[in-house]
């Protein structure tokens, strides 16, 4: 009895031990699987967590890109610049001023710089605030230049090229639409003028210390690693100052100065003695010491601000297309382009307004936070809706840096300077005011998604948009203004009552063909080359694919070239 006892003992002790032994490689088995389970999800949290600070390295070097990309055009166009301002003849005539300040806000790719050009002329006596605000209007069409060359460098497919080029594009329509309006109301009734003068009178002004820097304080110290400009050379132009015209735009030599105040007393002045030490030295980046003209350095930074511009861009796009996906995406989505439940809906849309230009007043530059939302657009964060009044809100932004700006002016020159910058922040209130608060005049929106529709079939269109609306046209209009108002004239009207003439008949023929004859219900009794973009894309394809070969001939040609028989 006592045996079988201890047999049943043992067996039970065996029978524990197997299952306790089971018990424990099952419990292993279910912890080795739920933590190769988790490993993808804490890699996966780990990637976007180092991804997030390199974002933001990319959007930095992306801003501080733009800044030398600025100072580049400042280089290489500046003088020309100046000898455009110079042109009294064009100043004279409105629209020859819109060209010139299209042409050398393009130039130096800043309406900032073009515009304090334009508040020196008028703060020297050598132009009027009447002839100021047409430069102005054509500044604010010239900045927007800076975020469609962003959209040609965007990569992807052509859903994501058409909608960054639309995002971008709604900033040109806007503007253009802004003076095609407002120019000729201020050259009848000098609206603009005349409100802004009676703001000056009625407000105290007084000299102000420097405007703050705010996120140049952030990007200033990579910036001005790479190249600094002598600011005073450029507005030179303005005074006639020889001597500082003459010079380099590249700041060669800074100073530093010290002030030092004697405790005692003088018996004669009845006053602190003090005394100013100032040290000039060599400035600290890359062209200091160079001999290179400004031309010469002005191509350089703008080749290489190019390629970084166009490679933080490829990083960019990729790394939110990594970053927004699935769910991430849909929250974004949903944060961004929702709207407040009715009857509030409509002021989702002023809010963004106002997000747009504090954002902006951050930046102190409308070409920067456009160009940042450009991208976002492309990768379809941001809807082209929602982009629309960012970007209003961002032309309302770059004004009030402006106004700072026109504070901190001496205090013979605040009355002229501050006039400037209200016309600038008026001009861009009232195109808010007529292409936003009803949606059916909001057009910039429908002429963008047209442009990004052109452009996404043709994407030799987006060049050809780029050369012709800010450099061609506004070159040829301010070559004819140099000719006389009476050329100007003859030429524009005519042009003009064409265009007008053309877009009623597309409008009544989409919408009332009834209403025109059987002749114009449609435009198939013109040219193909005259209604469709099909013929000229063959055309570019053929000759491309016709250099094409002939650069493959040429390679080849030189690989098979026989080598030079060796002398006897």
């Amino acid at each position: 009895m006592q045996n079988a006892t201890d047999t049943m003992n043992r067996t039970c002790v065996v029978c524990l031990g197997f299952t306790t032994k089971f018990v424990i490689l099952q419990f292993l088995k279910v912890q080795t699987m739920e933590t190769q389970s988790r490993l993808p999800r804490v890699k996966e949290t780990a990637l976007t967590l180092l991804k997030i600070p390199l974002l933001f390295l990319l959007l930095y070097i992306f801003i501080c890109s733009l800044d030398i990309l600025s100072s580049a055009f400042q280089l290489v166009g500046g003088r020309t610049a100046r000898e455009i301002f110079q042109k009294n003849i064009v100043l004279s005539n409105p629209v020859g001023g819109v060209m010139v300040g299209i042409l050398v806000t393009v130039l130096v790719q800043s309406s900032s710089t073009s515009t304090s050009i334009t508040v020196s002329f008028v703060s020297s006596g050598l132009m009027d605030v009447q002839s100021a605000i047409p430069i102005i209007m054509g500044a604010n069409i010239g900045t927007s230049v800076t975020n469609t060359i962003v959209a040609l460098m965007h990569p992807g497919d052509r859903d994501e090229f058409e909608r960054a080029f639309a995002g971008a594009t709604v900033h040109d329509c806007f503007n253009w639409l802004s003076v095609l309006l407002l120019l000729p109301l201020e050259v009848v009734t000098g609206a603009l003028r005349h409100l802004s003068h009676g703001v000056v009178k009625t407000l105290q002004l007084s000299s102000r210390d420097n405007p703050p820097e705010l996120l140049k304080v952030i990007t200033k110290p990579l910036t001005k690693l790479v190249v600094q400009l002598d600011k005073k050379v450029l507005t030179a132009m303005a005074t006639e100052d020889q001597v500082q015209m003459n010079k380099s735009l590249v700041k060669r030599w800074c100073k530093s100065a010290v002030m030092k105040v004697d405790s005692r007393l003088s018996d004669l002045l009845f006053c602190l003695v003090k005394s100013f030490t100032i040290s000039f030295f060599v400035c600290k980046h890359l062209f200091a010491n160079s001999s290179l003209s400004d031309l010469a350095i002005g191509l350089i930074l703008l080749i290489c601000s190019l390629l970084v511009l166009c490679g933080c861009l490829i990083l960019l796009v990729k790394l939110l297309n990594s970053m927004l996906k699935g769910q991430v995406s849909n929250v974004i989505n949903k944060i961004l382009n929702t709207d407040f439940p009715p009857p509030f809906t409509w002021v989702t849309g002023y809010l963004a307004l106002i997000a747009g230009a504090g954002m902006t007043f951050l930046v102190q530059s409308s070409s920067v936070f456009t160009s940042a939302l450009t991208p976002l657009v492309g990768v379809g964060v941001i809807s082209l809706e929602r982009t629309y009044p960012l970007t209003l809100g961002s032309n309302l932004g770059t004004t009030g840096t402006a106004l700072l700006a026109a504070l901190a002016s001496r205090a013979e020159k605040i009355a002229a300077t501050t006039q400037v910058a209200l016309c600038h922040f008026f001009f861009n209130l009232f195109g808010i005011m007529l292409w936003y608060p009803i949606p059916a005049t909001r057009l910039p929106i429908q002429m963008a998604l047209g442009l990004g529709r052109y452009a996404a079939r043709y994407r030799w269109f987006a060049v050809l948009y780029l050369v012709l609306f800010f450099l061609l046209f506004p070159l040829v209009v301010f070559v004819l203004s140099m000719a006389g108002w009476k050329v100007l004239t003859g030429t524009g009207v005519p042009i003009i009552i064409l265009i007008i003439s053309v877009a009623m008949i597309n409008f009544l023929q989409s919408r009332k063909p009834g209403f025109l004859p059987p002749k114009l219900q449609n435009w198939n009794f013109l040219p193909i080359w005259l209604t469709s973009l099909q013929p000229m894309d063959d055309l570019i394809t053929r000759m491309t694919l016709w250099c094409g070969q002939i650069s493959a001939k040429i390679i080849l040609c030189g690989k098979k070239q026989p080598a030079a028989n060796p002398a006897s």
